[in-house]
């Protein structure tokens, strides 16, 4: 990845994963081999599994101020957003519950809650500005007497625009409501203190910080009670069942030891980079547009969109950069994201979106790189030439 050759391939889709760090494997490495033991076993071989799991849970925790005892670990973002909404649901009834939420979520928040609105739940999803930000007011006038859940997303994984959750959690504990938050996008990125947010209810996904796929953590704040989407023994405090992964676990530990350790310097530094990236792109393609919010947004992400092409065709003639668009091929037909939808980015705008999401592996020469091959398939396509497998 920081291979400086001209044909090396650039990555710029840490948004969508992350390589697991060298130190994060170094970690997990024992628990593959000698230490193989099962953490509800009393003899030393288990007690050092154990204690493997309090250590990864209290890495957790102190990356995101929290104690030990909130902190449930899961098997990514996925399974945590669907023990909240599914676990809140599940202690009331679903003709008396109301959730709020807004349409720029992850689908691992709205097809759950899709799937609640079948059993009868009341489910609000409310609009974004231009810019992808969710207005505190219109969260407080969905409020109802049934509002059992308000669950929006810390950082948006398109854009990178951040929601005002402190504000909302603020407004919502005056109500005692509970707030969810799915922050997968930005935990490892920015600072993420649950008691500064508020919220009560947190979503971590490990590939999203260098540790591996699979793994991830519920905060639950001390006094929240949720039905456990999985029933059986008495895992994590009885909140979710089954022998724990420790090889993952371990692995979630180190990514969040490092995460907290690294923070400020790798978000400066990432920070530093993604607005060189743009600084070249919008100098070197004409009627170039930033979608999401320009200031309140993640320091590594960058969406644009180049008016009257498709991102996906651009991205297919430059082999080398690896990158995401913002529309979705769904049975031959492409389609605009629900983000850039909701978002009202006119069509012929958003479908020329290129989300370029830079990381701890991402060096300037890289950057560089990118914005000339971008630059050049622009202006070929722009003008007709053929421009694929540009260098």
């Amino acid at each position: 990845m920081n291979d400086s050759a001209p044909t090396s391939p650039i990555y710029m889709d840490y948004n969508a994963t992350t390589p697991v760090d060298p130190e994060v494997f170094r970690a997990m490495r024992p628990f593959l081999t000698e230490e193989f033991g099962n953490p509800s076993s009393g003899y030393a071989l288990g007690k050092r599994a154990h204690e493997a799991m309090d250590h990864a849970r209290l890495a957790v925790a102190r990356l995101l101020n929290a104690r030990p005892g909130e902190i449930v670990l899961t098997s990514g973002g996925s399974e945590s957003n669907n023990m909240v909404l599914k676990g809140i649901v599940d202690m009331t009834s679903p003709p008396t519950c109301h959730i709020i939420t807004s349409a720029i979520e992850h689908p691992a928040i709205l097809n759950p809650a899709l799937y609640l609105m079948e059993l009868g739940v009341h489910v609000t999803i409310l609009p974004v500005d231009r810019f992808g930000r969710v207005d505190p007011d219109d969260v407080m006038k969905a409020v109802s007497p049934r509002t059992a859940l308000i669950t929006l997303m810390l950082a948006n994984n398109e854009t990178g625009t951040l929601q005002p959750i402190r504000e909302i959690s603020r407004m919502a504990r005056e109500q005692g409501i509970p707030v969810h938050t799915d922050a997968a996008q930005a935990v490892g990125k920015i600072p993420v203190d649950v008691e500064e947010l508020g919220v009560d209810f947190l979503t971590v996904a490990g590939h999203k910080l260098y540790a591996p796929k699979g793994v991830g953590a519920l905060y639950m704040r001390e006094g929240r009670s949720l039905t456990p989407l999985i029933h059986g023994a008495a895992q994590e405090n009885g909140r979710r069942a089954g022998t724990e992964n420790v090889v993952l676990a371990a692995g979630l530990g180190a990514a969040c030891t490092l995460a907290k350790e690294r923070l400020t310097a790798d978000a400066e530094r990432i920070r530093s980079l993604r607005d060189h990236l743009q600084k070249r792109l919008f100098a070197g393609v004409e009627g170039l547009v930033l979608n999401g919010h320009p200031k309140e947004r993640l320091p590594n992400t960058l969406n644009v969109s180049v008016p009257g092409l498709e991102g996906g065709k651009i991205l297919d003639a430059i082999p080398l950069l690896m990158a995401s668009t913002g529309a979705a091929c769904h049975a031959r037909t492409v389609k605009l994201s629900h983000v850039l939808s909701a978002m009202h980015v006119p069509p012929e705008v958003g479908m020329g979106a290129l989300r370029l999401t830079l990381g701890r592996g991402s060096t300037l020469e890289e950057a560089d790189r990118a914005a000339t091959l971008l630059v050049h398939q622009v202006i070929g396509m722009r003008s007709g030439r053929e421009t694929t497998h540009a260098r």
